[in-house]
C-alpha cells in the first residue's frame, strides 16, 4: 500500500497576544432534533473546548430552548421544521446563509435519520463547496454510500465513522482485521476525495496519502456522546486554521487524551461524554508546552 505513515502530531496553533476570538475562527453546528438535543450541546460545548472563537448552533426550532439554556457560551438559531422535529423543508437554504460567515461546519450529531435529513444533508454539502464540513452521526447516514460524488469539493469533507457507520459508507462488511482497516481506509479516502478518521481502537485518519494511527483513548469512551464532542473539537481546529487532516489527527489524540485522563480520575466504566470536558482543558495544557 502506497502510503505516508504519519508518527508526529501537527502543532497546536500558537495564541499571540494580539488575538481575539475572530482570529480562532467561528464554527457552525448543524445538530439536534427532538428528544436529540443533547447531541447539538455535546458538539457546541465541544467547539468551544477546542478552541474555537465563536461557535453558533443551528437547530430545529423545537429544541432551541433547550440548547441554549444548557450552555451560556454559544449562539443558538431555530430553524423551520417538520411536525416530527427535524429539519424541514426550506431549512437548507436558511442553513446555508447562516453559513455563509463561517469558518467551517459540523453537521450530523442528533438530526435524525428521515428521508427528509438524507436530502437536507446532501443540498448541505453540495451548496456548500467552499466550506470545510466535519461529518458525523447522522450525517453520515444521510449520505451512505458515499462514491466519489464529493470529490468535486473546493475544501476538504471530513468524514468521522465508527466501524459499523464506515460499512454503511462503503456499501461493504467492516473491516475485521489491522490490515483490512487501514487498506479499506486508505483507498477509501482515495475514492471520496477527503478526510477519513475510523473510530476504533487504534482510530485512524487518513486522506488517501498519508497515515495516522492513534494512541490515545480507552474502551471508557465508548459511550453516547462521545463522538459528538470529538466532532466539535475537529472542527474547532480547523477553525484555528489547522488543514482537515492534521485537525483531524490532532482532535483524535487530544479527545482520546482527555478520555485517558477521565478513566485514570474516574474508572472507565463510569466514564460519560460529559465528564470530557473537565479533562480536555488538561489534555489541550499538555499541547501548549510544546509553544
Amino acid at each position: 500500500m502506497d502510503i505516508t505513515p504519519i508518527h508526529e502530531l501537527p502543532q497546536l496553533p500558537r495564541r499571540e497576544f494580539a488575538d481575539h476570538k475572530g482570529t480562532f475562527g467561528k464554527v457552525l453546528v448543524v445538530a439536534g432534533s427532538r428528544g436529540m438535543s443533547g447531541a447539538a450541546v455535546l458538539c457546541g460545548h465541544a467547539a468551544l473546548r477546542g478552541g474555537a472563537g465563536l461557535v453558533q448552533v443551528a437547530c430545529p426550532a423545537d429544541v432551541q430552548a433547550i440548547i441554549s439554556v444548557a450552555y451560556p457560551g454559544y449562539t443558538t438559531f431555530g430553524i423551520r421544521q417538520h411536525t416530527d422535529g427535524t429539519f424541514g423543508d426550506g431549512s437548507t437554504e436558511e442553513v446555508i446563509e447562516l453559513a455563509r460567515e463561517s469558518d467551517v461546519l459540523a453537521i450530523g450529531p442528533g438530526l435524525g435519520r428521515t428521508n427528509g435529513i438524507g436530502a437536507f444533508v446532501r443540498r448541505l454539502i453540495e451548496g456548500l463547496t467552499e466550506t470545510p464540513i466535519v461529518l458525523d452521526a447522522d450525517g453520515l447516514f444521510a449520505v451512505s454510500p458515499v462514491t466519489s460524488e464529493f470529490s468535486g469539493r473546493m475544501t476538504t469533507l471530513v468524514l468521522t465513522p465508527h466501524p459499523g457507520e464506515f460499512a454503511r459508507l462503503m456499501g461493504k462488511s467492516i473491516p475485521r482485521t489491522t490490515e483490512e482497516r487501514e487498506e479499506q481506509a486508505v483507498a477509501f479516502a482515495r475514492a471520496f476525495g477527503g478526510v477519513l478518521l475510523l473510530k476504533g481502537a487504534g482510530t485512524l485518519v487518513t486522506d488517501g496519502q498519508k497515515l495516522y494511527r492513534n494512541t490515545t483513548g480507552n474502551p471508557g469512551m465508548g459511550t453516547g456522546g462521545s463522538g459528538d464532542v470529538l466532532t466539535g473539537v475537529i472542527a474547532a481546529l480547523i477553525a484555528q486554521g489547522l488543514g482537515s487532516f492534521d485537525a483531524a489527527a490532532l482532535g483524535a489524540w487530544v479527545h482520546g487524551r482527555a478520555g485517558d485522563l477521565g478513566a485514570k480520575s474516574l474508572g472507565q466504566t463510569a466514564l460519560t461524554a460529559v465528564d470530557l470536558f473537565d479533562y480536555l482543558s488538561p489534555a489541550f495544557r499538555e499541547l501548549e508546552t510544546f509553544w
